[in-house]
């Protein structure tokens, strides 16, 4: 188990010092995210989809990004894709108000 978390600080401190910038934006899309889930998961079955979906947007935009700086073509897709549905369903629900 020492090995592994080893390996994985190291990854961190080499993600940190290939593109500090992306690092930090990725640790914020990433809290980001937890917190809609846990924010999904409290308010349940209404949950507060005006305040979510623009979270869910910027954080997948985030992680859209970085993806692209990585050349992570599979997650790129992933995230342009998600940004476009919880933006259609954003404005489809703002429509409907």
């Amino acid at each position: 188990m020492n090995k592994f978390l080893t390996g994985v600080i190291n990854w961190i401190q080499d993600d940190w010092r290939s593109n500090p910038t992306r690092c930090v934006l990725e640790i914020l899309a990433w809290f980001l995210s937890i917190g809609c889930a846990f924010t999904m998961m409290l308010t349940v079955p209404t949950p507060p989809f005006l305040i979510l979906y623009p979270l869910f947007i910027t954080q997948c935009a985030i992680f859209g990004w970085a993806a692209w700086t990585r050349r992570s073509s599979g997650m790129l897709a992933n995230y342009v894709l998600l940004v476009t549905i919880d933006s259609i369903a954003l404005l489809r629900m703002m429509l409907a108000q």
